[in-house]
């Protein structure tokens, strides 16, 4: 094992409480590592290491060696991700630089189609349309809906404290300095303080990304109904327990949701209804259904009562897919009720 100095020791450490928060295994690596994939890790770790070199070059003097040195350690000593490993060390040097993450910048920004986005934390420029406004669901949130370009749309998000000016629906704008969201595969946009906005006298066809499902909802998963996510005014994870996975224990804000399967009677295909398509799905808002919880002095009430209305009826329903799931932006119901639990064992026959 590489011998380590009192300095890095005390990085490792601190990086290490941050992983073991987050539930991460410190596993060495296994004897029979193949040779190709760790020339593979290292070459990525390297690149990694240039750009993090490069987000700190105003603020830091770093070297790629040394960056490189940490991510290695993290990656080939304790088997942590090396998304994870990233931004463990990029969250240690704006810890040692006095630094909020909105006042890096990508040092070079990528050039990527609102679509295609892969990597989480990147930095973008893009010219794209507002193709829709959503309510946000917490003070901190400045503005939240969809960015279009002609690869596609993803979700997009604005804080408070970043104080921009408001994008209007179906204005068309130059985004500098975005960044990159990831959450369980999902990929989202960030704007920052240090994103500039220029509106552009253009129009953009927008690329449909949209997915078009439908069959009987047979299933309405864990994780439906009234819900909680975190606060954070950088976070919108869904608490399990009252703990978010990033943030730790708080406090955490209502909201609604139906994680959904649909089942055609070939395929099975998975929906999540947010707040407002939930609402005019089962006709109950967040303020009922958070009474309904109340006097019951519980919150799975809420998503027993959505079932007795919903499982078993045909719906045809269009959204973005991340991951797995269709995110429901359009539905409609289309005929009479089947029998859900027989329609439910069938599909998971599937």
């Amino acid at each position: 094992m590489r011998g380590v100095t009192t300095q890095s020791a005390d990085f490792t450490f601190a990086v290490l409480t941050q992983i073991f928060i987050l539930s991460r295994t410190n596993r060495r690596v296994p004897p029979h590592e193949n040779n190709t994939e760790a020339s593979e890790t290292m070459t990525d770790l390297h690149t990694h290491a240039e750009d993090i070199v490069a987000q700190f070059s105003d603020h830091l003097d770093l070297t790629a060696d040394d960056v490189e040195e940490r991510l290695d350690n993290l990656v080939n000593e304790y088997r942590v991700p090396v998304d994870e490993a990233r931004r463990s060390v990029v969250n240690s040097y704006l810890d040692e630089a006095g630094l909020e993450r909105d006042a890096l910048s990508g040092g070079g920004n990528a050039s990527v189609g609102l679509a295609e986005i892969d990597q989480d934390e990147q930095w973008l420029d893009v010219t794209a349309k507002v193709v829709d406004l959503w309510e946000p669901r917490s003070d901190s949130v400045a503005q939240v809906g969809l960015l279009g370009d002609e690869t596609g749309t993803t979700k997009f998000i604005a804080f408070q404290t970043s104080d921009l000016p408001e994008l209007e629906e179906g204005a068309v704008y130059r985004l500098e300095n975005l960044v990159t969201d990831e959450y369980q595969g999902n990929f989202s946009v960030k704007l920052n303080r240090t994103t500039t906005i220029t509106e552009v006298d253009e129009d953009i066809e927008v690329g449909d990304d949209a997915e078009t499902v439908e069959g009987a909802l047979v299933d309405i998963q864990s994780g439906s109904g009234l819900i909680k996510r975190c606060p954070e005014e950088d976070c919108t994870r869904v608490l399990q327990n009252g703990r978010c996975s990033e943030h730790g224990s708080v406090e955490g804000e209502f909201d609604l949701r139906i994680k959904g399967v649909l089942d055609d009677g070939e395929a099975v295909h998975e929906v999540i209804f947010d707040r407002e398509s939930t609402e005019a799905l089962t006709g109950t808002t967040l303020d009922e259904a958070k009474d309904m919880a109340m006097d019951a002095l519980d919150t799975t009430v809420v998503a027993d009562e959505m079932r007795i209305g919903t499982l078993g009826r045909y719906y045809r329903v269009s959204g973005p897919q991340f991951g797995r799931y269709v995110l429901v932006d359009e539905f409609e119901r289309l005929s009479d009720p089947v029998d859900a639990e027989a329609a439910l064992i069938e599909a998971r026959s599937i």
